[in-house]
């Protein structure tokens, strides 16, 4: 009779608070790809940063690009750090379509707010707003399975945006000039997508 060997299941790379790994190459993924535009330097910065006035000379990557590059390293990694945060936190609350959907809903809806709303707004870049229609979308279906965690999540993103927007940026965003509206344009275009998803009774 043969002997039955337990089977030597490997640690899944990256685990985190609430993903088991399985995708953890694709988060060192994106954390390069939000780092990479900074080795161009200023060059790329303006070649790739929302303008208002290259936007209106029909430069519509511009929409896009201006959430991928920043100010400068450190800008960079701050926001670097901040997605590996949200993924930690939510990366199994929605499939890897859902969250294309949900980041580009953010997009979108910070390319109108500032297109329409911030009309005196020559340029923008940074990752930030995006982050928060993550952390909105990632809040939202916690809050849909009546997990604690969900209100503490929903006050402080609530009181962020309150103290940004009545104070100013919060002391240690780490970068200077920060667009405070982005933020809120990106929770909404969040949540609006994620509210628009069918409501999952446990994480992917």
């Amino acid at each position: 009779m043969g002997v039955v060997r337990p089977v030597n299941r490997v640690r899944p790379v990256l685990q985190s608070l609430n993903c088991d790994g399985r995708l953890g190459w694709a988060l060192l993924l994106a954390c390069a790809l939000l780092l990479l535009p900074s080795v161009a330097g200023e060059a790329g910065r303006l070649a790739l940063r929302y303008d208002r006035g290259a936007l209106a000379a029909g430069q519509w990557w511009r929409l896009l690009t201006g959430h991928w590059v920043h100010l400068g390293w450190r800008h960079a990694i701050l926001n670097a750090l901040g997605l590996a945060l949200m993924w930690a936190l939510f990366a199994r609350d929605y499939s890897p379509r859902q969250w294309l959907a949900i980041a580009l809903g953010a997009i979108l809806a910070i390319d109108a707010g500032l297109w329409l709303w911030d009309s005196t707004l020559p340029w923008y870049v940074g990752s930030s707003g995006a982050l928060h229609g993550v952390m909105a979308a990632g809040t939202l279906a916690h809050l849909r399975r009546r997990e604690p965690d969900g209100w503490i999540l929903a006050a402080f993103l609530a009181g962020k945006l309150a103290y940004e927007h009545w104070v100013g940026p919060l002391p240690f965003s780490g970068t200077t000039g920060v667009v405070v509206d982005a933020h809120l344009f990106g929770l909404i275009g969040g949540a609006a997508v994620a509210a628009c998803l069918p409501r999952r009774p446990r994480p992917v």
